[in-house]
């Protein structure tokens, strides 16, 4: 009876201990299915060693990510290999390659991988993104054999956007170089709603996340503030102090048109009459609250 009790005791142990070991063995010896011409990661080794190393190193593998390894390894995403191996191999002989030699489009490759990702929230506005539309494939980016690690944003970015490059070097720029600023910062990189794949509606509340002092409110505002940062700034960087897009006083001589010799401007009212004269060399040694006033005695943006 004891005997018979404790065999009845070992029996659900044995089966934990056959399912540990079994979810515990390489996934991508078990996926081989010749009837649905799958050969198994093991086969893909014999002739991609290299890749293969790389592919065990890479997220994709990590059995608690639901992907290739949880499903047909190498397979999930260059296809049935069977008769790749028949025809005796080669690049896109029978299988997806990702290489750009392969030929494939960004469509095709991007395809391929939202077989998975499709349903990850940060891909909701791909379709409508500046990405999609330049056929930008998820390759272009992202590699996808290799240890996991942040990507080298400034790298990645800087492949493609050669002019935001060159205003990221000027004199006057966010510190990106220095890491504490990233293109994604601002950037939905993945598609958005919005102008230049912003992450908010518009300019100024983009700049607001960072630069909340400049949102105000104002007793004395500056319409060009309210209306659009970058009507004055270049948010990528500039050769002139304060990323502006030209210096001052000409920068506001493009809305308060100079009068006569002696620097005289001829100040604009918000309701488009010309109220005053100033004769100041500098706009900003009186008009040095810019972005706005709080000063309820005095006027036109001054302390």
């Amino acid at each position: 009876m004891v005997k018979k009790y404790f065999a009845v005791l070992l029996l659900p142990l044995a089966l934990l201990v056959f399912s540990l070991s079994s979810s515990t063995g390489n996934a991508a010896d078990a996926v081989a299915d010749p009837s649905k011409g799958f050969i198994g990661a093991i086969t893909c080794k014999d002739c991609h060693e290299k890749q293969y190393e790389t592919y065990r190193q890479s997220v994709h593998s990590q059995k608690h990510v639901k992907g290739p390894e949880s499903q047909d390894a190498c397979e999930t995403c260059h296809g049935a290999g069977a008769a790749h191996v028949e025809k005796g191999g080669g690049r896109g002989v029978d299988t997806f390659a990702f290489e750009k030699e392969a030929g494939h489009t960004a469509e095709e490759i991007t395809e391929v991988c939202f077989r998975c990702h499709a349903s990850t929230p940060r891909m909701t506005y791909w379709d409508m993104g500046d990405h999609k539309k330049n056929n930008v494939a998820c390759t272009t980016c992202h590699v996808l054999h290799g240890p996991p690690r942040p990507p080298n944003q400034l790298a990645v970015c800087f492949n493609c956007h050669r002019d935001i490059k060159s205003a990221v070097g000027k004199l006057s720029r966010h510190p990106v170089k220095e890491g504490k600023v990233k293109c994604s910062d601002c950037h939905d990189v993945h598609g958005s709603m919005y102008k230049a794949m912003a992450k908010a509606e518009t300019v100024n509340m983009m700049c607001y996340t960072c630069h909340a002092d400049k949102r105000g409110p104002f007793v004395w505002q500056h319409a060009p503030v309210e209306e659009n940062c970058m009507a004055c700034h270049n948010a990528h960087g500039s050769s002139r102090e304060s990323l502006l897009v030209s210096r001052v006083p000409v920068l506001c001589n493009d809305c308060h048109s100079g009068v006569g010799t002696d620097h005289r401007m001829l100040v604009v009212t918000p309701d488009m009459t010309n109220a005053r004269v100033t004769g100041q060399r500098s706009c900003l040694k009186c008009h040095n609250n810019i972005h706005g006033s709080a000063n309820f005695s005095g006027s036109y943006l001054r302390n």
